[in-house]
């Protein structure tokens, strides 16, 4: 028996055994969900959140809305028994972060968060319990769900091949422009002048001119007023005489001049997102890990990290060191060879000692959830793994776009497998 089945038990006991009054039941059943059951006073708490969050948005009937809520809490308590079965819990630390994650959303830290949720009447215990449902539910319909899509390298190629994935993956630049305008009928002097001040306007920026505030004061485009901002254009959106001259453009790079019939024009590539190009740097990294142990406790592991930099410092071998200490046993057997390590691969305080160290220097000690690290950086390079991040996010797109196709066929068998009894009149 459940503990809402004992709950419910002792409720209807406590009210049957009443010998002066009449009896009474302090609480009803509204459906039995195989070995689980809903509560009127669940179903009506629910029901009044919803209300709560949409007071300002049209609402179906009581009994619309009833009948919708359930449905979902009925659904809900099938797939929370299977996380039951299949052992899914959700800790504090990441039920804290999911909802520091959400009051970052809304701009508030999470004690501000909890207060105005209370302030609406919204119980914080219970948001924090619905909450914790919601991420075992996501679980549960990821593990039974997701194993069953497979997204192959011939549905990615299929995808960007398509107009579509085309027109996904096409680069766009936000740009802006300035127009040195040359009237119809100019004479050869005129168009000499106009492009020498459009050289000299290049020359300017180069040199670190603002472009907003020249384009204001020299631009003859529709856009001078707005800076010369262009906003954001597909490749296949650039006009035809920026075509050829915008994508072998750098972030921040300035154009030359670029004559057209209407004069000379200039354009400073603002930004770049999208496309099959994407550089990082990388870093060839090493390092010596310290971990506590059976043997060695906090302060121990701190003085070994410690005398190990002063052995480095003094010209030994980190290699060797690294085979012969460090506590990593991936890395330690190769002399402490990460290899090259992108930014963001590793935890914060790791990446950031990674940044920050020079290429041929040692860093001193720090300490990650890991351990105590001591860190050298080989050297570093310019990588281009715009292709791959571009195939990554094909894939996930094509995994999330089959992952909601799959789910409602899925939640329909698992409804219709379950044994559900909803009382009829409650």
């Amino acid at each position: 028996m459940t503990i809402k089945n004992l709950i419910f038990s002792a409720l209807f006991t406590l009210a049957s055994i009443t010998v002066q009054a009449a009896p009474q039941l302090l609480d009803e059943v509204v459906a039995v969900v195989d070995d689980d059951v809903i509560m009127a006073s669940e179903l009506q708490q629910r029901m009044n959140t919803i209300r709560l969050q949409n007071r300002d948005g049209a609402m179906p009937d009581d009994d619309v809305l009833r009948d919708q809520v359930l449905e979902r809490m009925i659904l809900e308590s099938i797939q929370l028994q299977m996380a039951d079965r299949a052992g899914i819990r959700i800790g504090d630390a990441q039920l804290n972060e999911a909802l520091g994650r959400i009051a970052a959303q809304n701009n508030m830290t999470l004690p501000q968060f909890r207060s105005a949720m209370e302030a609406e009447g919204v119980s914080f215990a219970q948001a924090r319990e619905q909450i914790a449902n919601e991420m075992r539910i996501s679980r549960v319909q990821r593990y039974q769900v997701g194993e069953r899509i497979q997204i192959t390298d011939q549905d990615v190629d299929y995808f960007l091949a398509s107009e579509l994935g085309k027109m996904a993956s096409a680069a766009e630049y936000h740009l802006a422009h300035i127009l040195i305008a040359v009237p119809s009928g100019s004479g050869p002097s005129d168009l000499q002048a106009a492009e020498k001040k459009a050289q000299d306007i290049v020359r300017q920026l180069r040199d670190g001119a603002d472009f907003r505030k020249m384009a204001i004061a020299q631009s003859s485009g529709r856009t001078a007023l707005d800076g010369g901002d262009l906003g954001w254009r597909k490749e296949a959106q650039l006009p035809g005489i920026f075509a050829p001259v915008v994508p072998g453009l750098k972030v921040g790079q300035v154009s030359d001049p670029i004559k057209s019939a209407s004069g000379y024009h200039i354009v400073k590539l603002i930004d770049k997102r999208g496309g099959n190009t994407k550089l990082i740097t990388q870093a060839k990294t090493r390092h010596i890990l310290i971990q506590t142990n059976e043997l060695r406790d906090e302060q121990q592991a701190e003085a070994l990290i410690n005398q190990l930099y002063e052995r480095l410092q003094a010209g030994e071998d980190f290699a060797k060191l690294a085979r012969e200490f460090s506590d990593d046993p991936g890395s330690g057997s190769a002399g402490g060879d990460l290899g090259w390590v992108s930014p963001g691969d590793m935890v914060p305080e790791f990446d950031a000692t990674m940044q920050a160290t020079q290429p041929g220097r040692i860093s001193a000690p720090f300490e990650t959830q890991f351990g105590w690290h001591i860190l050298e950086v080989e050297d570093r390079r310019q990588t281009d793994v715009g292709e791959e991040t571009q195939r990554n996010q094909v894939r996930n797109m094509l995994y999330n776009r089959r992952f909601e196709e799959e789910l409602p066929i899925w939640l329909r068998k698992i409804r219709s497998e379950a044994y559900v009894d909803i009382k009829e009149g409650v």
